[in-house]
């Protein structure tokens, strides 16, 4: 059994066939699907999703690429939805290096004040990190957030390490089945395996085979697979220790 700890099961790219994708994902072994929000916006239509289908769990949270259109008196919208509905944890959220067009100064606010509310109700953390680990570690350690899963992680062993030590689980899905991606690859193969949680970012971030098309959840025990080549283990252990890996980030009465 797997859990895809990070699936937009809600995007629009969903719309047509989202019964067909969850009943494919779940005949080929997903137990559960996390679908994190990205804005005040989509939270009812993330919770909507996980009513309709019971094997998803929701992640409110106010990602950082959004920074700009991000309203502060959301951040009550979100703590009131947390207090009502218990997601799994807070997320997507995080900060963003890559992008230049949106503020910093605004990422790092939403970005704070959504930790203080995952200290509040004791929840996980669902991180964006794009180019930005050590800010963001900066800021778990400031708030002593010590549970939650680095999203895509794609950063150095060092940074890595660093995440470990913290209390955080590492996410990697599609761009780990490059073969070009050496570097990831070689983190994916060498990092501890209790770190490692699997991932789809559906319908983002394809893994190679579905290079250019829309990613899904179905896609998970495919780049499960993956990973169990790069590290000469069997699919079975993959399975097993990265189910129980996302097991001991989120909340266990949640999952």
């Amino acid at each position: 059994m797997m859990i895809d700890t990070h699936c937009h099961l809600d995007a629009t790219e969903f719309d047509a066939d989202r019964a067909e994708v969850v009943a494919r994902a779940l005949a080929l072994g997903v137990e559960q699907i996390i679908v994190p929000a990205v804005s005040a916006r989509n939270f009812a239509l993330v919770q909507a999703t996980c009513v309709t289908y019971p094997q998803c769990q929701p992640a409110l949270g106010l990602h950082p690429i959004f920074a700009m259109q991000h309203q502060p008196e959301e951040l009550n919208v979100l703590r009131l939805a947390v207090a009502a509905e218990r997601p799994v944890a807070i997320g997507e959220i995080g900060l963003d290096l890559f992008v230049h067009d949106v503020d910093m100064t605004q990422q790092i606010y939403y970005f704070t004040e959504q930790l203080k509310i995952a200290s509040e109700f004791d929840l996980p953390v669902l991180l964006h990190t794009r180019h930005a680990n050590d800010e963001i570690m900066k800021q778990l350690r400031r708030f002593n957030i010590r549970r939650g899963i680095a999203h895509a992680f794609n950063g150095s062993v060092q940074q890595a390490e660093v995440f470990i030590k913290q209390g955080f689980k590492l996410g990697f899905g599609g761009a780990m089945t490059y073969t070009r991606a050496t570097n990831l690859r070689k983190l994916a193969a060498e990092l501890p395996l209790e770190s490692i949680v699997l991932e789809t970012d559906a319908p983002d971030m394809s893994p190679a085979w579905a290079h250019g098309q829309r990613n899904s959840p179905e896609y998970l025990p495919q780049i499960a697979q993956v990973l169990a080549d790069l590290r000469g283990v069997s699919l079975a252990t993959i399975l097993t220790t990265t189910t129980n890996n996302a097991h001991a980030v989120l909340k266990e009465e949640n999952v």
